[in-house]
């Protein structure tokens, strides 16, 4: 820091205020002190920044359910934006994704000092009966993720329910009207979600939402595959079908395929999530695109300037709910010739 002074003209006091992004340095001097910080590439000590303003410049993130591309595309998310952002991260993951004992993850965060906590495990059953309590009660700022919004808690997701609608909208709109579902687990926040959104657009259009329009699966394509045997069955006039996502999805059309059902003439298929295999399913899937990674991102960026009001003894940041907008990726899986209407067979 002494050189970058020397060089710069400035004392070291100047520099460490350029550095800690102080605001009582004049332009010129900010510029000048950057450009010699830019030419030597000299990096500031994160244990002597941590210690000069009292903070860790640590994140902690509790995750769980790695396995599904969700929960994983999150954290992909996270580690991006908390590294650009000059964060080091401890991580915690839960044994199970409906666990309940957290004080104990909570207080081995706290006990390092970490500057705020992202909570990225969807809301799956009872998972979150604690949280305005817990809220309430802690010492650092806390972000949560995939869970339903609840009032002076700061949440980030994605709108599960809007992204049902437009897949709904877009089956309706290609001449479908006899469209069923099969849904993920039910103890899934997202998986209710994207159900409600095909039950209420049903109800909108006139088609029934009966137990034997449905099927719940849970999110394998293996249970996609049992799942669409059963609704075939049951509901052999469907001619579409909404899948809550790409992977049931993919075993949806595999069936379709060795029953001699055509995709998209006799079966519409839509699925969520639009895996980077989708545009590879043949016919390619139509599917509801949400960005996972964003999800993790914006949590970083939200709880930093949380973190950062808070250092800056500004007015405290009111708790907000953040809902991400997903997309509709339209693919040959849903694009109906038109004037083609599959015909049902009397049942005997």
């Amino acid at each position: 820091m002494k050189e970058v002074a020397a060089e710069a003209g400035v004392s070291t006091q100047t520099v460490s205020r350029v550095i800690n992004e102080r605001p009582d340095v004049s332009p010129d001097t900010r510029k000048r002190v950057q450009d010699v910080i830019d030419r030597t590439g000299y990096r500031p000590s994160a244990l002597a920044r941590s210690l000069i303003r009292q903070r860790s410049y640590t994140l902690g993130v509790v995750t769980a359910g790695l396995r599904f591309i969700g929960p994983s595309r999150t954290l992909n998310g996270i580690t991006g934006a908390a590294e650009e952002a000059g964060y080091a991260l401890l991580l915690k993951e839960l044994p199970q994704l409906d666990a309940n004992n957290i004080l104990p993850i909570f207080q081995a965060l706290l006990s390092r000092h970490v500057d705020g906590i992202i909570w990225a495990v969807p809301e799956i059953g009872e998972n979150r009966s604690w949280v305005r309590r817990m809220s309430l009660d802690m010492e650092v700022p806390i972000i949560y993720l995939t869970m339903e919004p609840q009032e002076n808690i700061s949440v980030v997701a994605i709108n599960n329910y809007l992204g049902g609608r437009m897949a709904m909208t877009h089956l309706l709109e290609e001449g479908y009207h006899r469209i069923g579902h099969i849904s993920g687990p039910l103890d899934w926040w997202e998986a209710r979600q994207r159900k409600a959104a095909w039950k209420d657009m049903c109800r909108e259009a006139g088609i029934e939402t009966g137990d034997k329009n449905w099927v719940e699966g849970n999110w394998s394509p293996s249970s996609g595959a049992v799942a669409v045997k059963k609704l075939l069955e049951q509901y052999p006039e469907m001619d579409a079908v909404f899948v809550a996502n790409d992977q049931m999805a993919l075993s949806v059309m595999q069936a379709a395929c060795q029953t001699g059902i055509s995709i998209p003439d006799d079966l519409g298929v839509v699925g969520f999530d639009n895996i980077a295999e989708s545009a590879y399913f043949w016919p390619p899937l139509t599917t509801i695109q949400h960005d996972q990674q964003s999800l993790g991102k914006i949590a970083v960026e939200e709880i930093i300037k949380i973190i950062e009001s808070g250092w800056q003894e500004r007015e405290p940041m009111e708790p907000k709910s953040i809902m991400l907008t997903p997309t509709l990726v339209v693919r040959q899986s849903s694009i109906r010739h038109k004037g083609k209407v599959k015909e049902v067979k009397p049942s005997k």
